[in-house]
């Protein structure tokens, strides 16, 4: 198996590998789709997008991180 170029293995079997839903399924390389079954899937053939929602209270510029600084900052920067 440490010489192998696999999406996965089933050794003594053919089918169970395709029915356990907790294990990635799929190719490699140009041949395969990638992993795919349960959470790889999902992941697989999912686009994450980030999404920032900037609070009520503006964090940042309490914190001295945006214009207009006070002396303490400004001395700080």
């Amino acid at each position: 198996l440490d010489r192998t170029i696999s999406g996965g293995v089933t050794l003594d079997d053919v089918v169970f590998h395709v029915s356990m839903e907790d294990l990635p399924f799929g190719g490699v390389g140009p041949s395969g789709m990638g992993s795919y079954h349960g959470v790889d899937g999902f992941r697989t053939f999912s686009h994450a997008k980030a999404v920032y929602k900037q609070a009520r209270i503006d964090v940042a510029k309490l914190a001295g991180l945006k214009p207009p600084y006070d002396k303490a900052t400004a001395r700080t920067i």
